[in-house]
């Protein structure tokens, strides 16, 4: 049976941590664990979420949640315990649903990890596990680092999420993509499935594959990594020169002043394309260049391969102006660095690139900002050299972004989303004003927060790393993942004080306030000129910039753009702590805040709603963009903003009473409701807390057109909507 471990690794000499691994969370096979009946009900519950795996295509997280019920055998009894249900003709009372409250809460408690967090699933897109398996077949570690019950978990996941007409899509939920199908079907067959395997789901994907004109279709991203393996020539590339990363930084399309998490990516990319890399070729590599391609591999005309992105596929179609670009690049600019004397400045550029590979291992540990620039790295390091330590350091961090489910082994978005979770964990829990009953709880999630604030900027001279100052930041999973960001910061300090003003006998003592200050100061650096606040840094170029976006999957992802949810978040962290250190940089919170106020106010539609970057979709950011009005003061008595955004809230409001909206919302950039006008728990918590934040009574996605699961929000926001209910409404009347 598989376990999850959690705050462990400090036996392995190839594990580096600045906090003794709090957060890190590992699923290891043990084949002596469990019962009999305990490893039938693991089985039931796979087999009942491939039955009806078209219907629902997330997990419930089963797995995880079996393992802390035995762990808590208190979890079964409060789910039956205390059950108060309000038919649909009656009220509403305080009673009824503070007993709710108390049973949630009490549940959620059972499913804390024993350092504070929560855990849980962050899967959802489906071209992060191909990259893992390719760097691993690559580089011939697939056996070392991965267990048979790994591959056959993976194995699992892989057909469970497969689509009814044989491919694969860009996350679970999503419609066939030549990118999805291709990267998902080769993963397979490198994980050694046959190409009649799979009861005919290997045909059906390779099918699809084909009737669609074969992987030359495949997106650019698609087209590096089978580059990489050796099922695709590097002359059907685009150029992805290393030379770029030796321009001055004051060109705005200098890499530094992209979204670092666009320019993490393209950094090992260029290294990988520079060197024009190809792994070992197999005969599992030699059988799918017969088996991806609609014509003989030796006949493809790799140029025209270039440009070929099939429809299904293409959500950011190329201007003419980077056709040209690349263009230019691939016939004029690359032969010459390629060849002496120029190919001088090519290996001066590609030792550059792996400078900026090594500082980014060492300062996150060897995790990485995301998954995708992870293996890229890994493959680097083993390229430079494969009996590197670097290339060593990076293996057992592989385990960090795996989870596994009822569906099966998946490489999640991130190394996890601990801080982000525990942080409104937290805010959920006090809304409530139940906290002297749940103080352990609180205490343990203290500790989590406090453990988890970064503590020292990066280091090395940040400007030539173009990196931000992170010293009291708050990072989205683990503080030795570090990376800082703007919200993930400003709901940290939001949770922690908050825990501060609660006695310290009942959640233990408050951080000190240098951290604090330490927290402020670097969400004043991160505002923009107009208000605004990015991700993780400062924007630090134009918008025109997309127009060399190459992803055609991903829109806006070039550079760091200013978001309503970062930039109330701000106003609310701020808002906080100014009322508990009135005395602290008084003047610069205030303009702060009142510049994030107008950004919010532009940022609002006619309609009344915001679009959600950072969650599904409108109802989302609505919360968002009404939470940042009303902690600057805003009511629906006061503020056109505040009506206009109630109005929309109230005009989504399905006849169950609740809210439901889909994530083709973020696609489309249309409000959608949910198939057949389902409700939904986590929607109707968001649009419950704006309505009431506004004063009058009454779930993930990234990059625009990709989705991801937060499996603990459907615990969070129910407690917290109904916390605020309670509170603010009932014994306010």
């Amino acid at each position: 049976m598989w376990k999850l471990k959690v705050g462990e690794g400090g036996e392995n000499p190839w594990l580096r941590t600045l906090n003794n691994h709090v957060g890190r969370q590992i699923w290891e096979f043990d084949q002596n664990l469990g019962s009999l009946e305990e490893r039938k009900q693991i089985d039931d519950a796979r087999q009942q979420y491939t039955n009806h795996r078209f219907v629902n295509k997330h997990s419930a997280d089963l797995l995880m949640r079996f393992q802390f019920a035995k762990e808590n055998p208190s979890a079964s009894l409060i789910e039956l315990a205390h059950q108060v249900k309000c038919k649909d003709s009656e009220d509403v009372t305080e009673y009824v649903v503070t007993s709710t409250l108390r049973r949630a809460i009490s549940f959620y408690s059972t499913l804390q990890a024993h350092d504070g967090h929560w855990p849980g699933d962050y899967g959802g897109p489906m071209f992060l596990l191909p990259g893992l398996i390719i760097a691993l077949h690559i580089t011939g570690a697939l056996n070392v680092v991965l267990s048979q019950e790994h591959q056959t978990e993976m194995c699992r996941y892989l057909y469970n999420h497969q689509n009814e007409d044989g491919g694969w899509g860009l996350h679970i939920e999503g419609f066939s993509t030549m990118f999805g199908s291709v990267l998902n079907y080769i993963t397979l067959r490198l994980l050694g499935q046959g190409v009649e395997d799979g009861g005919g789901a290997m045909e059906k994907g390779r099918k699809w594959i084909l009737n669609h004109g074969g992987a030359t279709a495949i997106t650019s991203w698609g087209k590096m990594w089978l580059s990489v393996l050796g099922v695709f020539e590097w002359s059907g590339n685009n150029p992805l020169p290393p030379e770029i990363w030796m321009l001055p930084y004051f060109l705005p399309f200098h890499p530094g002043r992209m979204w670092c998490h666009c320019r993490m990516v393209y950094l090992p990319m260029s290294y990988l394309y520079g060197k024009r890399f190809v792994g070992p070729i197999t005969p599992t590599v030699l059988s799918l260049r017969k088996e991806l391609f609609t014509a003989p591999y030796h006949e493809i005309d790799w140029n025209k391969a270039r440009n070929l992105c099939a429809k299904e596929d293409l959500y950011y179609p190329h201007p003419f102006i980077q056709d040209l670009l690349w263009a230019t690049l691939h016939k004029a600019v690359e032969p010459v660095l390629m060849r002496w004397p120029a190919k001088k400045l090519r290996e001066k550029a590609l030792l550059a690139v792996m400078e900026h590979i090594h500082y980014e291992d060492e300062n996150t540990r060897y995790i990485c900002i995301g998954p995708v620039n992870k293996v890229l790295n890994m493959i680097c390091c083993w390229v430079e050299d494969p009996n590197s330590e670097a290339f060593k350091l990076h293996l057992p961090r592989l385990h960090d972004y795996l989870w596994i489910a009822e569906d099966g082994m998946k490489m999640q978005g991130y190394n996890g989303s601990q801080s982000w979770d525990t942080s409104f964990a937290v805010q959920a829990i006090i809304s409530a004003n139940l906290f002297e009953e749940c103080g352990q709880t609180l205490m343990k999630a203290h500790n989590f927060i406090k453990n988890s604030q970064v503590l020292e900027d990066s280091s090395g001279d940040l400007n030539f790393w173009y990196r931000h100052i992170s010293k009291g930041a708050w990072p989205f999973s683990t503080a030795d993942h570090g990376w800082p960001i703007s919200d993930c910061t400003a709901e940290g300090l939001k949770a922690a004080l908050l825990l501060s003003k609660i006695p310290s006998e009942i959640v233990g003592e408050p951080l000190e306030a240098n951290r604090f200050y330490d927290a402020v100061n670097v969400t004043l650096s991160l505002q923009n000129g107009d208000g605004g606040f990015a991700t993780y840094e400062k924007t630090r170029s134009y918008p025109w910039l997309e127009l060399v976006n190459p992803a055609e999957t991903f829109g806006d992802i070039v550079i760091d753009y200013p978001y309503v949810e970062c930039t109330s978040a701000a106003i609310q962290a701020l808002t906080t702590f100014k009322k508990l250190y009135p005395g602290h940089r008084r003047e610069d919170i205030d303009n702060c805040i009142g510049k994030a106020v107008k950004f919010i106010q532009k940022s609002q539609a006619t309609d009344g709603s915001w679009y959600g970057s950072w969650g599904v979709c409108f109802t989302y950011c609505t919360w968002f963009g009404i939470k940042g009005l009303a902690a600057a003061g805003h009511t629906f008595n006061n503020s056109s903003s505040m009506r206009k955004a109630c109005d929309f809230l109230l005009s989504k409001q399905l006849a169950s009473g609740g809210w439901g909206e889909s994530y083709l919302s973020c696609q489309n950039k249309v409000y959608t409701n949910l198939k057949g006008n389902r409700a939904h728990a986590v929607n109707t918590g968001w649009a419950m807390l704006a309505l009431i934040e506004a004063g009058q009574e009454i779930m993930g996605v990234f990059n625009r057109n990709c989705m991801i699961s937060y499996s603990a929000y459907r615990n969070i926001f129910p407690i917290w909507a109904l916390g605020e209910y309670r509170c603010r409404v009932l014994q306010a009347k």
